[in-house]
């Protein structure tokens, strides 16, 4: 039995499936509620950026994650 817990909000991941109900992001374990607070954070920077580019979207990703992981949640407002 395999025993992983969120990176961001430290939650143990009761019988973890890949892409299903985990998620890895280089090397951050994230679970399915944390991952859609992630969506929902990157929606309205994602809009407003053109063109699209996978250097800044990964970097944002990044970002957001780190902050996240010191805080124990993922800020859903966006910053101005």
């Amino acid at each position: 039995m395999k025993v992983i817990y969120c990176d961001v909000c430290k939650k143990n991941i009761e019988n973890p499936v890949p892409t299903r109900n985990y998620f890895q992001m280089a090397d951050i374990d994230l679970c399915e509620p944390c991952k859609d607070d992630l969506d929902l954070a990157m929606k309205n920077t994602l809009r407003g950026k053109s063109p699209f580019d996978y250097g800044w979207h990964d970097e944002l990703t990044m970002k957001i994650l780190h902050d996240s992981m010191q805080r124990g949640k993922i800020d859903l407002k966006p910053k101005r």
